[in-house]
């Protein structure tokens, strides 16, 4: 006898009016529930053998992104879904993906290209027929919410608007029962927005103290974060993310409060916290930043972000969780720990998921995959694409002042191949990026080969003649263990003989909310050359 998949056993019980029992997001497993198999931990696989959530069974195993893409921020038009994540100091920022399922998403393109620094949890809003994206950045220097609009989700998207709110971040738009605009902002508060959104109107109030956890639990911090709104049958409520977004694995959760009025009363829901990982045991650690969204079939989701246990250097991923409303007008995830598959939204369209990593170059943009690290206004004058090849401008002395061009990968071992050629005088090479401070990774000057770790340089110039003008450079990252590659003529290879455990560069090391990313390099004088470059999840490492 053939056993039912998991989305023939939700159909068959929906259509005998039998519900699942409830899961709580924050009750254990208990010790006669099996645990995931190892054919329940598979997950399917997309371009280059990525691993992607589908698994072409009718289920999907969480991330439904892997790899960092952090808050995310969905809406529903129509019948398709659009999400954008934070993206922080990757620009172009802001890419945003659709989806008829709320599994499989399609890049469509990047909304933000104007830096205005680091891109903290924005909030993306479809009001009236027009797109609005607010969006929390901070320099240096100046910090501020801001707001881009546009007609079309495609763009163009207009330049930044500046909100003038230098104190709170994680921005959540919701129209009261006044007809008029808001934004719920962090640590509980709210501001009023002018009618065409562009613009606050009035000062910051505070309306809203947050539901606390008992103070024997091990968290990061309070940090009242991440309002996300929702008005459902004359209630408003109001998702936010306490405990750190990092931290202890057991820091981020999900509350809820409702209230009839964006002003108030809110009460606390009597099941908070809704969704939080108990144990360093679990798969995935400080859930929060959640949102909830109604499904293509009646359904009720959860969508939110997590680290995977073990693998922080891959930032935080994007999960999704099935929910269901009580009678008591409150709703609960049912998604438990995240361990297992569930069903697939049944939808009449689908689209593949992601994007291809390798790129031959022969485009007539940049591809969508690569940000600059922390761009000047003027970073891409120094692109200029051959067809096939990519010639990069050198910027800086090394990786640390270079504004790498970078990817985000969400597979657990991979391995990427570049032909770099460079001019005189220029440094160039292929990296495992976090930040400015830590980075990993192999190049090459006039002096020879240079050797990237815990973001210093160390020389190997015996390694290959100087004044080498082309080589051939290979990254294994196999489970955090980092091996590099070089070869001359892109066939005889030689290994290097350090190879790096790197599984220390993340946030909680090195701060900045970021993720470990392949990428490449130009530095010092005149400009080096890429060519095929070639991405490769590796699926057999485990």
């Amino acid at each position: 006898m053939t056993r039912p998949t998991r989305r023939q056993l939700f159909q068959s019980l929906a259509a005998t009016g039998i519900t699942l029992p409830v899961l709580n997001a924050c009750s254990r497993r208990s010790e006669e529930e099996p645990r995931p198999t190892a054919e329940d931990r598979e997950w399917g696989y997309g371009f280059e053998n990525q691993r992607i959530a589908d698994r072409g069974d009718g289920a999907f195993l969480n991330p439904i992104f892997a790899g960092d893409h952090p808050d995310p921020a969905i809406i529903r038009d129509g019948d398709i879904y659009y999400v954008t994540f934070s993206t922080f100091e990757a620009y172009p920022g802001l890419m945003i993906y659709r989806s008829y399922d709320l599994v499989n998403w399609e890049p469509v393109a990047p909304a933000l290209n104007t830096y205005v620094g680091s891109v903290w949890a924005p909030d993306l809003v479809l009001h009236e027929g027009r797109y609005y994206l607010y969006i929390p950045a901070r320099t240096d220097e100046y910090r501020s919410i801001y707001v881009i609009t546009a007609d079309n989700i495609e763009g163009p998207w207009s330049e930044p608007v500046d909100l003038f709110l230098p104190d709170h971040i994680d921005p959540g738009h919701i129209v009261g029962e006044d007809g008029k605009r808001y934004l719920f902002l962090s640590n509980g508060d709210m501001i009023t927005l002018t009618d065409d959104g562009l613009a606050t109107d009035g000062e910051v109030t505070h309306i809203y103290d947050p539901w606390r956890y008992p103070e024997s639990w091990d968290v990061e911090c309070f940090c009242p974060e991440g309002p996300k709104m929702l008005r459902k049958d004359d209630w408003f409520y109001m998702l936010t993310a306490v405990g750190g977004t990092a931290g202890p694995p057991t820091s981020h959760m999900v509350i809820s409060a409702r209230s009839r009025s964006v002003h108030g009363a809110w009460e606390h829901a009597p099941n908070n916290p809704q969704v939080r990982t108990l144990t360093r045991d679990e798969q995935w650690w400080s859930r929060g930043h959640a949102t909830l969204i109604d499904g293509p079939n009646g359904d009720w989701w959860l969508i939110s972000h997590g680290y995977e246990n073990g693998y922080w250097t891959l930032g935080r991923q994007a999960l999704l969780e099935p929910v269901r409303w009580r009678e008591d007008g409150w709703w609960e995830s049912l998604g438990g720990d995240l361990s297992s598959a569930f069903p697939i939204p049944a939808v009449q369209s689908t689209l593949p998921h992601g994007t291809p990593h390798s790129d031959d170059f022969s485009g007539s943009s940049l591809a969508d995959q690569w940000r600059f690290f922390r761009p000047s206004r003027d970073e891409y004058e120094r692109i200029s694409l051959l067809q096939p090849g990519l010639a990069l401008a050198a910027r800086g002395e090394s990786p640390e002042d270079s504004s790498p061009l970078c990817f985000v990968a969400g597979d657990l071992s991979y391995e990427v191949t570049v032909e770099i050629r460079r001019e005189a005088g220029n440094e160039a090479g292929l990296l495992a990026f976090y930040n400015d401070k830590l980075y990993a990774g192999l190049a090459f000057n006039d002096d020879g080969l240079l050797f990237h770790r815990y973001g210093m340089s160390r020389r190997r110039a015996a390694d290959i003649p100087a004044g080498t003008e082309t080589l051939f450079i290979r990254m294994k990252n196999d489970e955090h263990v980092l091996t590099l590659y070089c070869s001359l003529d892109g066939e005889s290879w030689s290994k290097m003989d350090v190879q790096m455990e790197v599984s220390g560069y993340h946030h909680n090391v090195a701060y900045g909310f970021l993720s470990l990313r392949p990428g490449i390099y130009s530095s010092r004088e005149g400009s080096a050359r890429f060519y095929n470059l070639q991405y490769r999840a590796l699926r057999d490492s485990r």
